[in-house]
């Protein structure tokens, strides 16, 4: 009899959780989607392709910065080179002064090319980041506009109909809305030290 009472307390629960997860499934709308190829509007923007040539200068003067700071430095080691050969590899005191200025101008010259190289790297990283915020609004613009619930970028895809792909309309949009971005990020904020407190007099005894 007990056997009886569980099992049919088991499909009351049964019963239950299914009529849960019909009521859920009734609740769920008719999901239409839009894709987005934003590698292509990330790359054939109108501010995107201004900032890409402007980008380009800057890798070329970079480029152009550690070539002038590596011959002279390249130079400068064949003849430190030849002179510890000719010591024996014994420098006396005004070779091994030489040995350290050269190490010291190498090590500023990687400190300034690296200095300039992260300067680089937050100006490509800045335009990226002022292109993606305007462009993510657009997107949810054009996708309410066209009916649907989710845009996914077309790179995660597999498959997409050529009928549901809104790039061209995000494109235009994003055109009008960011016809130029800047260049040049803004210098790092500095972390500032907390203030001092001041120092509170000792009490003295009376």
């Amino acid at each position: 009899m007990r056997n009886t009472k569980t099992i049919l307390a088991a499909v009351a629960v049964a019963g239950v959780t299914l009529g849960a997860g019909a009521a859920a499934a009734q609740a769920l709308v008719d999901t239409k989607i839009a894709i987005v190829d934003t590698d292509r509007v990330m790359s054939s923007c109108t501010a995107c392709t201004a900032a890409a040539q402007q980008l380009q200068a800057q890798r070329t003067q970079l480029q152009q910065f550690a070539q002038q700071q590596a011959t002279p430095l390249q130079t400068e080691e064949t003849a430190l080179q030849a002179a510890l050969k000719a010591a024996n590899g014994k420098p006396d005191a005004a070779l091994t002064a030489r040995i350290q200025a050269f190490q010291q101008r190498q090590q500023t010259a990687q400190q300034q090319f690296a200095e300039r190289q992260q300067t680089f790297q937050r100006n490509v990283q800045y335009v990226n980041q002022q292109v993606a915020q305007r462009m993510m609004p657009v997107i949810e613009q054009i996708s309410q506009q066209r009916g649907a619930h989710i845009a996914l970028a077309k790179d995660a895809t597999l498959y997409s109909a050529t009928n549901i792909d809104i790039t061209d309309a995000v494109l235009a949009a994003l055109n009008q809305q960011l016809p130029s971005v800047q260049t040049v990020a803004p210098p790092p904020q500095q972390q500032q030290a907390p203030a001092a407190q001041p120092t509170q007099p000792a009490p003295t005894g009376r």
